[in-house]
């Protein structure tokens, strides 16, 4: 009876450091884990581009670097439109997603350059060859988009309207950047989200299917209190408060100002829905929403080029002609220069 009894405390004993390790691991180490893949870890998802610059595309460029508002260095490729001096219809800047650089929005670069836009491609902060120790999924990269503003507008050629163009978290960080700046007249926004915490707690549940098909011994655990911690640690690496991560807020505060949302149908990471959320909140008079077909997230403008570009064509063209863009437009233009021309369909 002795040896029973010690036996089944040994079992007790084993089952509850099994059990504590079980718990410890699913509520300790797998939001931390998670979080470092979107904050402090340093790396980025391969890219057909990786190794290209604009020269590979046909367009001329220099490397230039500047700082944000917080002290971060930023690199990138500024390309001029290729056009008489003082002729450009505008000037892009293109934001990059998360765990990429700015190689990935080369083909829209090329395309912006063929309507007659100046470029600035960059790698948004602790991404590529820019500085910064954490990201931020957007909230701190908005001064990045920031300082790429400011920088454009001290280029002697470079011409506005000033429009950000942003994937994923470069597009959270292009709607908070134009929501706190006047000098941005308009932005494509492509595959956002509305905020902080509902993209957090989507995630989880992609992250536990995904678990569940792969590993038969994940438990269908609930979002509460794992996507309240990955929350948190998120935030607290990155230094912000989630309940300031807005962007439904931040689209109301761009009104009356241009938007784009842009959004995959099959896309499972930002379906459709946040684009139409966004858009639904957005109070500006020249709002639009495009659905395009596909599944793969980031990558409408490969997936389905032709319908891209037409609704970005037919969106710049609204820019041209919106007074509240024109208002953004607050210095006046090069001696000589003409105003952009309106008729991009011409391009075709």
């Amino acid at each position: 009876m002795a040896n029973k009894s010690r036996s089944r405390k040994i079992v007790k004993w084993v089952l509850g450091i099994l059990i504590a390790l079980l718990v410890g691991f699913l509520y300790g180490f797998v939001p931390w884990f998670l979080t470092g893949l979107a904050t402090t870890n340093r790396f980025h998802f391969r890219d057909p581009n990786d190794g290209k610059t604009p020269k590979d595309f046909g367009m001329d460029f220099r490397a230039v670097e500047f700082r944000s508002s917080d002290d971060v260095l930023l690199k990138g490729w500024y390309i001029p439109a290729n056009v008489p001096s003082g002729g450009a219809r505008g000037t892009l800047i293109y934001c990059h997603g998360l765990n990429r650089t700015r190689v990935e929005m080369l083909p829209e670069a090329q395309f912006g350059h063929s309507l007659g836009y100046n470029g600035l491609l960059f790698d948004l902060r602790h991404q590529g060859q820019s500085g910064g120790r954490v990201s931020s999924v957007g909230y701190w990269e908005r001064l990045d988009a920031e300082a790429a503003v400011r920088y454009a507008l001290t280029d002697e050629k470079a011409q506005r309207p000033i429009i950000l163009w942003g994937v994923s978290m470069g597009a959270a960080a292009a709607l908070m950047a134009a929501a706190d700046s006047p000098d941005v007249a308009a932005v494509v926004s492509d595959s956002a989200f509305p905020n902080f915490k509902e993209v957090v707690r989507h995630h989880y549940f992609l992250f536990r299917q995904f678990a569940r098909r792969r590993w038969w011994w994940f438990p269908p655990l609930p979002g509460f209190p794992l996507v309240d911690e990955v929350t948190w640690w998120i935030a607290r690496r990155a230094h912000f408060r989630p309940s300031e991560f807005d962007l439904e807020k931040a689209v109301k505060a761009i009104n009356p100002r241009p938007i784009l949302f842009v959004a995959l149908e099959g896309d499972r990471r930002m379906p459709p829905a946040y684009a139409r959320t966004l858009y639904a909140d957005a109070t500006s008079p020249e709002k639009q929403v495009v659905v395009l077909p596909g599944d793969r997230h980031g990558e409408g403008f490969n997936l389905d080029r032709k319908q891209y570009e037409e609704a970005v064509i037919h969106f710049l063209v609204r820019v041209g002609s919106s007074s509240a863009a024109k208002e953004a437009r607050t210095t006046a233009r090069p001696p000589g220069s003409s105003s952009p021309n309106l008729a991009l369909a011409e391009t075709q």
